[in-house]
């Protein structure tokens, strides 16, 4: 079955802008949460497009985030820094995207 969040994590209203992505159970450090952006292959008609996937689309920004996205190739995933909090919302530091 599809899931477009990993079980762990939902979606609510954020008090940092609009609607995050927050923690639905404890969550250790160093979990990989799973794939947030990655780039198509470029074709005849379009080049590369950068693709977020829902659990990118909703991260917010803090300047002391609990989560960084790795990347790897063409693909970007969300691990936790530290332990997460049941409620608490999931944060990166932005960067531009250069998945």
């Amino acid at each position: 079955m599809y899931r477009p969040l990993p079980k762990q994590l939902t979606i609510k209203k954020s008090k940092i802008d609009g609607l995050g992505i927050f923690a639905a159970e404890k969550i250790e450090a160093g979990c990989d949460l799973g794939i947030t952006h990655y780039k198509t292959e470029p074709t005849a008609f379009t080049g590369e497009e950068l693709i977020r996937t829902p659990l990118g689309g909703f991260l917010n920004h803090s300047h002391n985030p609990n989560c960084f996205i790795q990347r790897k190739g063409k693909i970007g995933t969300l691990y936790t820094i530290r332990p997460i909090k049941a409620n608490e919302e999931l944060t990166v530091y932005y960067t531009l995207y250069d998945v």
